[in-house]
């Protein structure tokens, strides 16, 4: 079995480590007995990111995430989107996750367009929402998921999507619902960063296992010593006053 992985703009859409969620993903797959290629696909590229298994695109800064916005719409959007609808995996953080959805209302009234495959909107907030942030994934069984959160956009979720988990400590999507990230098929996005793979094993395996489904096959899962990343993982919910919470 081999999986194409996509990174969507890594040179503009790579804050606070997110390229570690590439390394992950690949590592994972050599572990788990999968070849896996990585694509970078940059702005103005005619490479199309829908033509892989799985679609990684990180956050950025506000004029980055703007330099994106339209390359994203005009060039990869269409194709993405139906990927999605096919069941390709996306994993979008931060930035490329408030893409993901219909539009992001910047603090200055400017409207970045976004790729309708999550139903959600973003519009930009005068306070900063920042700090380690823990998290009850609904998609994962109630298991935790740790990360960091930096943003100053509040995310709102349509009908059409599910949130990815309720916040047991941070903000979230938006410091108001109690909710974050967002999934919809295979597609998911999250505020995490710190990169949020590494810390969270579990939430890797999840979305590769969904790969290897739409390709026809099943992802026997290989023992593997998370050991090290297990032990970041109390360590992030012990900073947040959950240290005798573990993920299972």
């Amino acid at each position: 079995m081999e999986l194409k992985i996509g990174h969507l703009y890594p040179d503009l859409m790579n804050l606070y480590g997110d390229r570690g969620n590439i390394i992950v993903l690949t590592r994972r797959c050599s572990w788990h007995g999968i070849k896996a290629t990585v694509e970078e696909i940059r702005t103005g590229e005619e490479k199309r990111a829908a033509e892989c298994d799985v679609v990684f695109i990180g956050g950025g800064q506000d004029r980055e995430q703007k330099q994106v916005a339209w390359d994203l719409r005009d060039r990869q959007g269409p194709a993405l989107r139906a990927a999605a609808a096919d069941g390709v995996v996306i994993l979008g953080i931060c930035g490329g996750y408030q893409l993901l959805g219909h539009e992001f209302r910047t603090g200055t009234g400017e409207v970045l367009p976004g790729t309708g495959i999550l139903d959600l909107v973003t519009v930009g907030g005068g306070k900063r929402l920042i700090g380690n942030i823990a998290v009850a994934s609904d998609l994962l069984g109630g298991k935790t998921l740790v990360g960091f959160e930096n943003h100053s956009g509040k995310t709102y979720l349509g009908e059409g999507a599910k949130p990815l988990g309720k916040v047991l400590a941070g903000y979230g999507n938006n410091g108001e619902d109690g909710t974050e990230g967002a999934y919809h098929r295979n597609v998911v996005g999250t505020y995490l960063h710190g990169s949020v793979l590494p810390k969270n094993p579990w939430l890797a395996d999840y979305l590769l296992a969904k790969a290897v489904e739409r390709r026809g096959g099943t992802l026997k899962l290989r023992e593997i010593d998370d050991q090290l990343e297990r032990t970041a993982h109390a360590a992030a919910l012990h900073q947040v006053g959950l240290g005798g919470k573990m993920e299972n």
